[in-house]
């Protein structure tokens, strides 16, 4: 199983292949093309992220993967949100919830080049998740206590 500074550093890798802005922003929607299809029940309320601007929902649940590990369904009405709930489910998915907790995805935004050219509400959508991915953690954590 990859570490979380694994991960990060495979995220660092790709988006130093692409030489400008607009192949990364590219690369983002594509990413977010990826993203498993959630069931047409979980776009409901229990799954929406709120603080988001556009429509957001995330779907917790074990992965198996190791123990006390989970796994994170996303999906957006959004291309590029899409794109970056993509980025934050490969730093996450299938990562223990101690270690999701310690996970702070914003320096990983800065080091790929992608918090420089978000606007603020793309911004705040991203913590607005991370959030959620963590509240979602912590009560994993706390439940196998």
């Amino acid at each position: 199983m990859m570490t979380a500074q694994d991960r990060i550093q495979t995220l660092v890798d790709e988006f130093e292949l692409l030489d400008d802005w607009e192949e990364r922003y590219r690369y983002v929607i594509e990413l977010g093309r990826e993203l498993e299809p959630l069931a047409e029940s979980e776009h409901d309320e229990s799954h929406r992220v709120h603080g988001c601007a556009s429509q957001v929902w995330l779907v917790a649940e074990p992965s198996g993967a190791a123990p006390g590990a989970l796994k994170f369904r996303g999906d957006s009405d959004a291309h590029i949100v899409r794109g970056l709930i993509a980025i934050l489910l490969r730093l996450y998915n299938d990562l223990p919830a101690e270690q999701i907790l310690d996970l702070d995805p914003r320096a990983v935004f800065t080091r790929i080049g992608l918090s420089e050219h978000l606007s603020s509400q793309r911004s705040n959508g991203v913590k607005a998740m991370t959030r959620r991915i963590q509240k979602e953690a912590g009560a994993a954590a706390e439940s196998a206590v």
